[in-house]
């Protein structure tokens, strides 16, 4: 009868080892995992355009200020007009109105201030799908110059109105990307792929092609360039068998 209780346990030691080590090979080969990243770019132009400017004024009187510059938005709308912008694409906006003057002394000593006259400015954008025509506008204010208007600009501004597909079609072709490596780190080290155990996306990057331009880690929105590069990363840890 001892014996007999002696064989079970002993059996039950056996059974009990086999189980653990097959839960530990389970355990060790689940833990098997292969970490690529993926790349997916995309060079592509711009197909909108944002520019700005300010038409300014100075006069003595604030009345004959906004006279001469209604008669100037005048002109500048035309100017625009005959460069083939539509009216719509252009939006002026609410005049700033600034006093302007300028210190006095008497015998080396500052007695004060003398009102010198007014300042407006009125700002406005422009936003077109006809990139070319506000790029030759923006060159060409120097015409506007030559009539007597006082105009500020900047360098304008271009988008992308595709930007949502184009930013799904990259995560799409830097996933395909990273499997692609991970197949082949597998098929090298004898294993086979099972299921992603983890992705994680990297910040999507806008930069100027053909430029050296830098990543930012919180993503980089180039605006500047009309031809661009888009750019993501995706990180992914597969488990292999």
């Amino acid at each position: 009868m001892k014996n007999t209780a002696y064989a079970i346990l002993f059996f039950a030691i056996i059974v009990g080892c086999m189980i653990l080590g097959d839960a530990y090979k389970y355990k060790y080969r689940e833990q098997q995992t292969i970490t690529v990243t993926g790349l997916g770019e995309q060079e592509f132009t711009s197909d909108m355009i944002v520019w700005r400017g300010w038409i300014v004024v100075d006069n003595p009187s604030v009345a004959q200020g906004y006279a001469q510059l209604e008669a100037d938005k005048d002109k500048v709308l035309k100017f625009i007009e005959s460069n083939g912008v539509k009216p719509e694409e252009v939006v002026f906006q609410f005049v700033d109105n600034y006093k302007n003057t300028e210190p006095l002394y008497q015998n080396g000593n500052y007695v004060g201030q003398r009102f010198t006259g007014y300042t407006l400015r009125q700002p406005f954008t422009i936003e077109s799908t006809d990139v070319e025509a506000i790029e030759n506008i923006s060159r060409e204010i120097s015409a506007l110059l030559a009539q007597g208007i006082q105009i500020e600009s900047t360098q304008p501004d271009y988008y992308y109105s595709g930007l949502d597909g184009l930013k799904l079609e990259l995560i799409g072709r830097a996933t395909a990307d990273a499997r692609a490596r991970a197949e082949e780190i597998a098929s090298e080290s004898g294993a086979k792929l099972r299921k992603v155990k983890s992705g994680r996306m990297g910040v999507f990057q806008i930069t100027g092609a053909n430029t050296n331009e830098e990543f930012s880690a919180g993503g980089n929105f180039n605006t500047s360039s009309k031809n661009k590069k888009a750019r993501i990363t995706i990180r992914l840890e597969y488990i292999v068998r």
